[in-house]
């Protein structure tokens, strides 16, 4: 890893499509870029056209590479959805240097080994998430690069996903102009920034309510215990006040976010609006209240199969709680709704850095930081997620080329004979594999 870094993450979900770029400094996460577009070509968190998913991915990469005026090659992918397997594994080798010691080449075989196991045609291993090492029989072992051990061990999360569901994934980002770096799981994404440390150990409900569907995540002994996901979110929520008002989806998603509440008791009559009724030119008056006790209804339904979902993982009762994120708990009063249908302790994760300071960048920024902390364990090297080059070499190529012009114009003709012959290799190398 590079001291100084720029990684760039690409959340596709059922509303929005969220582009985020970070600098990795010093192990420090800074955020230094943001682009957002409406998501089309997505319902419940799949993907059903890919063009319109396509051309939402590249608006969303366009209003970053604005912010950062830098061009955008390479970003970390987050997956999600009902297709998504978890499976325990484990490694085992035999330390291969002479002196004993622990390199990234015995992380990377042992990881491998784990890897080693039999697998439906139909499905595809996306990552191994390494839970701890063991080095001669001396478990809870974060990174054993440098111990000095005979034999290795990996105790892991082996996720496995729908071979179709990806590759579908894939080529959208591709169709766009876009290399994957790397492919991370959206729940260990949204728990690297939901959840503490205290939290995971103890045992945790995360809970990430988006446009079209709902994650649920138990998180136990610090790792990721199980997942699933609901096809329900903020969508149903929209689609009832539409029904409700008498109006289009679209006016109903506005005034949701502009007046919507989840708890009936915080609301206010006097709060009112005016609403164009669906098929004519009449506008209607309604009020806050009128509004939540739709809202209310739906969210609750919502927090009730959350907690029938909880129950069928066999979690009846969590010692940290539930933890909630996600666009849907943008609205006011959805923390207190959630107290009194969980029972339980409950908060609501907002991320706190500059720039993404709400609940539906979780995801975003959580899939930089995990890669990242991944990255390292499992020994990866990670190229920028954006071309710097044309930056750096363009203030000092003139004189360079200036110089060589004067003793030998032959030689610049060469020398961009050669690169133009690079880059036409580089272009049809990437046209064979991603045609």
């Amino acid at each position: 890893m590079n001291r100084s870094e720029i990684l760039v993450s690409l959340d596709i979900g059922t509303s929005k499509v969220k582009v985020i770029i970070g600098e990795v400094s010093k192990d420090t996460m800074n955020v230094i870029g943001v682009g957002i577009a409406e998501s089309k070509g997505m319902k419940k968190g799949a993907i059903v056209d890919i063009d319109q998913t396509v051309h939402s991915i590249q608006n969303a990469v366009d209003q970053a590479e604005r912010m950062v005026d830098m061009e955008i090659q390479r970003v970390i992918v987050s997956i999600n959805g009902s297709h998504i397997d978890l499976q325990e594994c484990h490694g085992v080798v035999a330390v291969s240097s002479e002196t004993r010691e622990i390199s990234d080449e015995d992380i990377e075989r042992v990881i491998e080994a784990s890897q080693v196991m039999s697998i439906p045609p139909e499905r595809e291993i996306v990552d191994v998430y390494p839970k701890q090492f063991i080095v001669d029989g001396q478990d809870e072992i974060t990174d054993p690069r440098g111990m000095i051990g005979v034999r290795l061990e990996m105790q892991g999360t082996l996720i496995t996903c729908g071979r179709t569901n990806l590759h579908n994934i894939l080529k959208c980002v591709e169709r766009a102009g876009l290399e994957v770096q790397d492919i991370c799981l959206q729940p260990l994404a949204s728990g690297e920034v939901a959840l503490s440390k205290d939290e995971k150990s103890l045992g945790v409900g995360l809970v990430n309510i988006g446009a079209g569907s709902t994650t649920v995540s138990v998180f136990s002994d610090g790792n990721l215990a199980q997942t699933s996901v609901m096809p329900l979110g903020g969508d149903n929520i929209t689609k009832d006040l539409s029904i409700g008002l008498k109006t289009t989806t679209e006016e109903a998603e506005i005034i949701k976010q502009e007046y919507g509440h989840a708890y009936l008791k915080d609301a206010l009559e006097d709060n009112t609006f005016n609403v164009t009724t669906i098929g004519s030119n009449e506008q209607q008056t309604f009020s806050q209240v009128q509004i939540t006790e739709i809202i209310e209804a739906r969210l609750g339904e919502i927090f009730h199969f959350i907690t029938q979902e909880f129950r069928r993982m066999g979690y009846r009762d969590l010692p940290g709680g539930y933890v909630l994120t996600g666009g849907v708990m943008s609205l006011p009063g959805a923390d207190l709704l959630a107290k009194d249908i969980f029972q339980t302790n409950v908060r609501i994760s907002v991320p706190s850095h500059i720039g993404v300071r709400e609940p539906h960048f979780t995801v975003g920024l959580g899939t930089l930081q995990f890669a990242y902390r991944n990255a390292k364990i499992q020994g990866k090297d990670y190229v920028s997620g954006v071309k710097i080059e044309g930056n750096e070499s363009s203030k000092p190529s003139k004189p360079k080329v200036e110089k060589i012009e004067k003793n030998d114009p032959e030689k610049v003709r060469s020398k961009n004979k050669t690169k133009e012959n690079k880059d036409s290799l580089v272009k049809k190398l990437q046209n064979y594999f991603f045609d």
